[in-house]
């Protein structure tokens, strides 16, 4: 498939950029944001195994708040006080000195212009994808079930009669097609994929009480954030995750949190109003959640646009729109590996590339704006009940006319750009000050989600091919540039070039 090439793109002189709609201030909840330009959540892997923020990280938001975005959102950020690798955590206090100096990292490099929030969020477990002879004689069930199903097999009968042990080993010794017809679904994916935890997982008690469980975990991370000098929270409502699976239409709970649309919002709409009572009115709280699932029997943007109604009468102060991005159609591991949300379909409709749709096929029009017709309809269905609860659009967006005719088209209130964004930090200020044409543009091969994948440093190629300016800084009178910062493994920068404009 051939790729779609980078449009070539007109930039806007500096009074045209001061008279747009992108560069307005608009109110979002308790604060103003300057501008509507939106630096959406993405994950560097730069924590502590345990969760903690380090020099790293806030280099990694001190680098983004140079550039002044509007509004900037930290990383999905664990709720529960439960060893998650390096991902940041806010489910104990004992996390809030390192997000407090992250706080001041963000409030001194953006000049205090910059607006930031933290997304909170809560995931069930996922296990690695486990060597079949591991999994036959350790973690499957020999039950009567499965002892039938062999006895039915051409010389099944004598085996299945055997203790659990030589069951296993009978098993094994099948061939693997054979062994995995006599498996039933939740095995089979427990084999092929790891074994992965769902909301409807009643049986688990853990899964059980999570309504009982997540308001508070919620109200008490949307708590230390304010602490912490956050101007609000994003609640984690999307893709392959808890909250996101509880408004899934998947969602088959028969407690009254599944079902119907009735039983899948109850959750998300507890979730929010604990978190509001803990934090008050003048604390910004909103949620990013899915305008389309994009796997069978999924929620569709009729879904959305009936959620985004009630959360907004709720009282969420914004909703930002994604798509995709779950396990269900996710790509098969390696062995050892667990299984990535984003590999699959939904996950290339949640971060397309230059290669999704062939150029010539129909309704074909490459990343670009791709998704933000699923943000015009959430804020529609929004307008229509009356209520004027920002929405904010994403989905390749990487340049000015784009951002200015969703913005002017009613396709969102404000623009969230992330892979363009992690190319070019500078790239909504670039513009701002009429130098467009010094923007670093993103080419959409996702080269830092295959990092992201494999939980690696994620960083931008682009940044290697970069050298305009040293990095951190300029050189001592009389000394040679520094070096810049490289990832763990020596092979790449780790901060993008620095870029120093005059804005007088």
């Amino acid at each position: 498939m051939k790729p779609h090439l980078l449009p070539a793109l007109r930039w806007p002189d500096r009074e045209e950029a001061a008279a747009s709609l992108l560069f307005s201030p608009i109110a979002v909840g308790a604060f103003t944001a300057e501008h509507r330009t939106w630096v959406p959540a993405m994950v560097p892997w730069r924590a502590t195994p345990q969760g903690r923020v380090t020099r790293d990280v806030l280099d990694w938001y001190g680098r983004f708040a140079e550039g002044r975005p509007g509004v900037l959102v930290v990383e999905a950020t664990g709720i529960r006080d439960v060893p998650s690798g390096p991902l940041l955590r806010i489910g104990h206090d004992r996390f809030l000195p390192g997000l407090r100096e992250l706080v001041r990292t963000v409030r001194e490099r953006s000049g205090g212009h910059t607006r930031l929030l933290i997304q909170i969020i809560d995931f069930l477990a996922i296990k690695r994808r486990p060597v079949p002879d591991v999994f036959v004689r350790r973690f499957l069930r020999v039950d009567d079930g499965l002892r039938a199903r062999l006895a039915a097999l051409p010389r099944g009968a004598e085996a299945a009669v055997r203790d659990e042990a030589e069951v296993r080993e009978a098993l094994l010794a099948l061939p693997h097609e054979t062994l995995l017809e006599l498996l039933d679904a939740r095995e089979r994916e427990s084999l092929e994929m790891g074994y992965r935890e769902r909301v409807g997982d009643t049986h688990l008690p853990h899964v059980a009480e999570l309504p009982r469980v997540l308001p508070e975990l919620f109200a008490g991370a949307a708590d230390r954030a304010r602490a912490a000098g956050f101007d609000g929270v994003e609640l984690h409502y999307a893709h392959a995750y808890t909250m996101a699976s509880f408004l899934s239409a998947l969602n088959d709970r028969t407690d009254g949190y599944g079902g119907n649309r009735e039983g899948r919002v109850r959750l998300p709409l507890e979730v929010f109003a604990a978190v509001r009572e803990r934090v008050g009115a003048d604390f910004t709280v909103g949620c990013r959640f899915l305008g389309d699932e994009v796997v069978d029997g999924g929620s569709t943007v009729e879904d959305a646009a009936w959620y985004a109604r009630r959360f907004a009468r709720a009282g969420m102060d914004f909703l930002s729109v994604s798509k995709g991005g779950k396990f269900d159609d996710a790509r098969q591991p390696k062995v050892g590996e667990a299984a990535y949300p984003y590999t699959g379909p939904s996950g290339h409709e949640c971060m397309p590339t230059v290669r999704i749709d062939a150029p010539g096929a129909p309704g074909s029009r490459g990343p670009f704006g791709r998704n933000l017709p699923l943000s015009a309809a959430v804020r529609a269905a929004v307008r229509a009940a009356g209520l004027e609860t920002p929405v904010v659009g994403a989905g390749g967006i990487q340049s000015f006319d784009l951002a200015e005719r969703a913005l002017r088209s009613g396709a969102c209130d404000l623009v969230a750009a992330a892979r363009q964004s992690l190319a070019d930090p500078d790239w909504f200020e670039k513009v701002r000050l009429g130098r467009g044409a010094e923007v670093r543009r993103c080419t959409y091969t996702n080269y830092c989600e295959g990092l992201d994948q494999r939980h690696k440093q994620v960083t931008c190629k682009l940044w290697d091919r970069d050298f305009t300016l040293p990095d951190p800084g300029p050189p001592e009178p009389g000394g040679t540039p520094p070096e810049p910062v490289r990832s763990a493994d020596g092979r790449r920068r780790l901060i993008p070039p620095s870029w120093r404009p005059s804005r007088d």
